[in-house]
């Protein structure tokens, strides 16, 4: 660590930042083939995003960012690719990371239920057309990943609210603000929440 700072000019600003070098490193550890991956990915682009909020900030004549921005980017990539290595790290969560191509499809079909889900909601707002309760679905994911893409996917679409969740079943339940009769199970996740389930195990599984 002493070895990185006298690579730097004698800045005051550097040296503050290595009060938090050392904790970083130690976040990192020792990693397996998924912890690697996952350690990687979060690093470069953290890094690379961080540059771009900072450009422009060195010198134009000698180089387009400070010295102290980019130490202060290396830090913070360090802990945030650290953190996401403790949390994502695990091989079963490395799989959303490797199929980031469907992720990119599902966002534009998120926006569309989305669009859908507040133009519902006004009407049942206006008209009085409601019958809110809370539901069980069993949506069958196999990986937590899963169901926390799901359950967020269901919160932030207006109408559902996710409230809580069977850990051993993976069954979630979730606010409803129109309660409808199915015939089937599958009927009820659709019912609930779209498509989302089937995206939710593209995407983790």
């Amino acid at each position: 660590m002493c070895k990185i700072v006298t690579l730097l000019p004698n800045n005051t600003h550097l040296n503050s930042y290595t009060v938090y070098a050392k904790s970083a490193f130690e976040i990192v550890g020792v990693m397996e083939a998924p912890d690697m991956f996952t350690f990687l990915v979060t690093f470069l682009g953290v890094f690379v995003l961080y540059l771009l909020l900072v450009w422009g900030s060195g010198d134009a004549d000698t180089a387009y960012w400070a010295i102290e921005e980019v130490f202060a980017g290396l830090i913070l990539s360090l802990i945030s690719a650290g953190v996401a290595r403790m949390m994502l790290g695990k091989a079963e969560n490395t799989k959303m990371f490797l199929k980031w191509p469907l992720f990119i499809v599902y966002v534009p079909i998120f926006l569309v239920y989305l669009a859908k889900a507040n133009i519902d909601v006004a009407y049942r707002v206006i008209t009085g057309r409601i019958n809110p309760g809370i539901v069980r679905i069993k949506p069958g994911l196999k990986t937590d990943l899963g169901r926390t893409v799901l359950a967020n996917s269901i919160t932030l679409t207006p109408g559902t609210l996710t409230v809580d969740i069977d850990k051993e079943k993976g069954d979630l339940f979730v606010h409803w603000i129109n309660v409808q009769e199915t015939k089937s199970e599958e009927e009820k996740v659709k019912a609930v929440c779209g498509s989302f389930s089937d995206w939710a195990r593209r995407l983790t599984e």
